[in-house]
């Protein structure tokens, strides 16, 4: 599997992983209602609703706003392969959830059916098909959250503030979003914004820079790109500079994320887990 991202705006975006090493990603954020479908190695998500374990061949449904631990193990395979899809809201908006499904953070699949990985397939393949048009490629995403029985448990609703700035710069990570801008994008003060990302803990600056890293992250995954260029993607004209930040967010350097072996240190053990340890990234 070659990693690879491909996007329909206002549909869906959609992507691969392989990983060579096992590393702890502590408290990425998840934005949009996400499936991931692990196909070898396992995944270990731990956050406020608990801790999940997704084997080869089953399938996680998560919920957006809301942040785990994430740890992707090699297990007996020689690397980690998942296929990940995130819903655009764009799409959403135009879903009718079941009714009485209440939200959920997350929903476990167990293992998926044949058909359910054909009709993931089909739709990461038609994202970035110039020769369908955008209501086909939104109808095999509708499909997806067809399959999803109760998906409207994912789609829970902006009870914070701060993630709905997150969202707004998510848009352009590389942007040099400053305060006046994004207040006025909320028909507020600047004094009214910092009041309000304070009041969370928050800040413009420490979300912007976790959006600008969490990107560069699945950038790094997800696609090919030499680090030079994820860099620039998310706002860097130094790679060096993009280094550092990267390492003070993950504990690790972006060369770290498609090593084939993981260099020398210790490890850590995610808690409830036996028997499995990921150095921290």
């Amino acid at each position: 599997m070659t990693p690879t991202i491909a996007q329909r705006p206002g549909v869906a975006v959609a992507g691969s992983i392989v990983q060579r090493q096992p590393l702890l990603f502590r408290r990425l954020w998840i934005d949009q209602p996400t499936l991931v479908l692990v196909e070898a190695g396992y995944k270990v998500l731990h956050g406020e609703a608990g801790t999940f374990r997704v084997e080869a061949g089953q399938a996680v449904a998560l919920a957006g706003g809301q942040a785990f631990d994430v740890t992707n193990y090699l297990g007996e395979a020689p690397s980690y392969r998942a296929r990940w899809l995130a819903w655009e809201r764009g799409l959403l908006d135009r879903w009718s959830p079941p009714a009485g499904a209440r939200p959920q953070p997350v929903v476990m699949l167990g293992s998926v059916v044949p058909a359910f990985a054909e009709a993931f397939s089909a739709l990461t393949q038609s994202l970035d098909d110039p020769a369908l048009p955008d209501a086909v490629v939104a109808h095999r995403a509708l499909e997806m959250l067809v399959w999803l029985e109760g998906v409207g448990r994912l789609i829970l609703a902006d009870t914070k503030f701060a993630a709905r700035v997150r969202r707004l710069l998510a848009g352009d990570p590389a942007r040099e979003w400053r305060s006046p801008e994004v207040a006025a994008r909320f028909a507020m003060s600047e004094a009214s914004l910092r009041r309000h990302l304070a009041a969370e803990d928050s800040s413009l600056s420490e979300i912007l820079l976790d959006v600008r890293m969490s990107t560069a992250l699945t950038l790094l995954q997800s696609t090919a790109q030499p680090v030079t260029r994820i860099a620039g993607e998310v706002g860097y004209q130094s790679p060096s500079q993009f280094a550092v930040r990267f390492r003070r967010r993950f504990g690790c350097s972006p060369t770290d994320i498609r090593r084939d072996r993981p260099r020398g240190g210790g490890s850590v053990k995610m808690a409830g887990i036996a028997n499995s340890a990921a150095r921290p990234c």
